[in-house]
């Protein structure tokens, strides 16, 4: 079980970094089309929707990374300081099991279709000058909460090895 928590964590780990790199590529095309635009009034459609696109991509495929390094926004109503340790990891993994992978197998589910839609019409920017396979961009909905929930499951597996051992 600790190889498979390892793995999913690796995995994680490595889409985490390639994601941090594509953020610095993202920084310098803003920069770079802000100065376009205002310096040299030369806007591009394709650029303005590559942003966005490299933002989805590393909203969605980095979230588990983030939720990995415990760097996520955290609701702490029941999550208090003055709760044991072994308190918190129970309340960690009921969040993990009763929110976190029922909400990540709701949205992987209800995406399928839409990404299937996608890909069957090769779906394309509307926008003259936009950028074409958008369809590809559509599919890391459910990849980004497949890996989301691959790390929920690792977690939950760590948090129950925990809670065995200190028993």
């Amino acid at each position: 079980m600790r190889h498979l928590i390892q793995g999913l964590a690796g995995l994680n780990e490595w889409v985490g970094r390639l994601m941090s790199l594509l953020l610095i590529f993202m920084v310098c095309l803003i920069g770079y089309d802000v100065a376009m635009r205002y310096l040299f009034q030369a806007g591009s459609v394709a650029l303005q929707e590559l942003e966005w696109h490299l933002f989805s991509l590393i909203f969605l495929l980095g979230a588990a990374y983030t939720f990995k390094h415990d760097a996520h926004v955290r609701v702490d109503v029941l999550y208090q300081s003055h709760f044991s340790k072994r308190t918190r990891q129970w309340i960690n993994l009921g969040g993990h099991l009763l929110f976190l992978l029922p909400f990540c197998f709701l949205i992987i589910h209800s995406s399928l279709p839409f990404v299937y839609n996608a890909w069957q019409f090769h779906e394309a920017s509307p926008d003259p000058g936009g950028l074409p396979y958008r369809f590809l961009l559509k599919a890391t909905i459910p990849a980004g909460f497949t890996l989301l929930a691959l790390h929920a499951l690792a977690d939950s597996l760590k948090i129950i090895l925990k809670l065995k051992n200190s028993g």
